[in-house]
């Protein structure tokens, strides 16, 4: 059976399906035919269904639900990995201060988007922009602020950005829990043992990925470019961890917890996270 499967070049996900995509493991059959693209691509490919299963922000999995389910491997939860707010300069900021700047985001359903909104929520001046080049357009204007994720975390103090506030930091100290910042969906009319299996296999394939690691693929390198290896492994380090494995109780209070947060923002009804999430 083939199935398109939508995930980033970033570290952390090329690590979590190296050896799923590339049959380093037994794949049961199963074909993926993978499509890799910046995480709000593939938070607009959700919206509309395209692919069946993909990594995705979980702002756009809300958005979503009658398409898709959570599987409970693959996904990227931690405390202390949160998107960054930088400027251009070591300015103090107040918050009145910053909910009357421009502000350049990676994407409207985001979850940097949603925790930015969660600590000032009264910003308005939003600019959404590829994540790679927002510390440029934070750079090349100093009146505004970027929202900074990724492999970006580690790099821009050497561009020469000033932090203003760690989003994550600001979540964790009010929420008490992980940081909820993507998973992997698989579309919800798939049979249930599909499902299942697909879940597994994820699983495995992180697995071997930890099995030989700090040792970084091929197939990271590849997708990661330029990114100096011990940045990459500062990347999978941070954002690979026992909730990609599988989310747990605490994963998934999280989860629901950030839920809570976007239907308040957005004035809607909650729906039943355990029906939003695939059973152990």
């Amino acid at each position: 059976m083939k199935l398109t499967l939508g995930f980033s070049p970033c570290p952390n996900d090329t690590f979590i399906f190296d050896a799923l995509v590339n049959n380093k493991i037994d794949t049961k059959g199963f074909e993926f035919e993978t499509v890799l693209e910046d995480v709000e691509t593939l938070n607009e490919y959700a919206l509309k269904g395209k692919l069946d299963i993909t990594k995705l922000s979980f702002p756009a999995f809300f958005k979503s639900t009658a398409a898709y389910i959570l599987l409970r491997s693959g996904s990227a939860l931690g405390k202390g990995v949160g998107p960054l707010l930088v400027q251009a300069n070591d300015a103090i900021l107040q918050k009145e201060d910053v909910e009357k700047m421009q502000v350049n985001l990676p994407g409207e359903n985001t979850t940097a988007n949603l925790l930015f909104s969660f600590a000032y929520p009264n910003a308005v001046n939003k600019t959404y922009t590829l994540f790679s080049a927002i510390e440029d357009s934070v750079l090349n204007n100093n009146d505004s602020l970027g929202v900074i994720i990724h492999e970006n975390r580690f790099t821009y103090e050497q561009k020469g950005l000033y932090k203003v506030t760690d989003l994550g930091e600001h979540w964790e100290s009010k929420m008490h829990v992980p940081i909820p910042l993507g998973g992997i969906a698989i579309k919800r009319n798939l049979d249930t043992t599909v499902i299942s299996t697909v879940n597994a296999l994820i699983k495995q394939s992180l697995e071997y990925a930890f099995t030989n690691y700090p040792q970084v693929s091929d197939y990271v390198k590849q997708h990661a470019q330029a990114m100096e290896e011990a940045v990459m492994r500062k990347h999978i380090d941070l954002y690979v961890n026992q909730y990609s494995l599988d989310l747990g109780s605490e994963g998934i209070k999280a989860i629901d917890t950030l839920y809570d947060v976007f239907t308040n923002n957005n004035g809607i009804q909650k729906n039943n996270t355990a029906g939003l999430i695939i059973e152990a």
